[in-house]
């Protein structure tokens, strides 16, 4: 009497669900996915001089490619430490107040984007963290913007760097200088007055003298008049008195 088939198939077709399952299990305990924006540096070393920073935005969109990568640079770097080293064709650098944007003409759909800076040095610090917003050329945005918090991974995660320690000897270099509006310049007491400065304080030291003038002559009159009064007055008590 032959075996029935059916219990073999059975079989197989069970093992195929639990197969099922467990990868299923396997990729939703995985947690998310890694970061759509990363980025390496060619010496990932605290205090390290002269790094390049390579970051690389990983294309999402089945619709169109990006037209402009915003990055917020992490504390102890400022923007005018840093400067555009490779981009998309077309692509300009322009600093922010809190870190840079690199954009331009929207390259291919499907392409990653790519762009290298160059950093004047890295802070001592064990990581960077550097939020980036990519735009596409349909208006679409992308936040990779959050931080790990309480040992959980989020959902858009920022970029992050890990640094070595920094090597024996390196220290901090000065601050970039920032660039400034330039004072304008004051007339010292030594320089020269110009031809129309000139006639301008003749003109208000002849108005002043002017002024002057005529608050003398008022009080030279004023005290004539006085006297004039009481001589007037002197002369007709005189009178009466020798009349009487």
């Amino acid at each position: 009497m032959s075996s029935s088939p059916h219990p073999l198939r059975r079989t197989v077709r069970r093992a195929g669900i639990v197969g099922t399952l467990a990868l299923t299990a396997f990729f939703a305990l995985a947690g998310p996915a890694a970061a759509h924006v990363e980025v390496e540096a060619d010496t990932a070393q605290a205090l390290a001089e002269n790094v390049t920073l390579t970051f690389v935005s990983e294309a999402e969109s089945t619709t169109a490619g990006f037209t402009q990568v915003r990055v917020v640079l992490p504390e102890g770097i400022a923007p005018g430490d840093v400067t555009l080293e490779e981009a998309p064709k077309g692509w300009k650098f322009k600093a922010t107040a809190d870190g840079y944007t690199v954009g331009g003409p929207e390259i291919a759909t499907g392409t990653d984007g790519e762009h290298k800076i160059k950093v004047r040095q890295l802070p001592d610090a064990r990581e960077l963290a550097f939020k980036a917003v990519e735009t596409y050329g349909d208006g679409k945005i992308s936040r990779w913007i959050e931080l790990p918090t309480g040992g959980a991974e989020p959902e858009e995660p920022a970029p992050v760097l890990k640094l070595k320690a920094a090597a024996a000897g390196a220290t901090p270099v000065s601050p970039s200088p920032t660039a400034s509006e330039p004072a304008a310049p004051t007339p010292s007491a030594t320089e020269p007055a110009s031809p129309a400065a000139a006639s301008q304080a003749a003109a208000d030291e002849k108005d002043e003298g002017s002024s002057t003038g005529l608050i003398v002559g008022g009080a030279v009159a004023a005290l004539l008049a006085l006297g004039g009064g009481a001589w007037w007055w002197l002369s007709r008590r005189r009178a009466t008195s020798g009349a009487g």
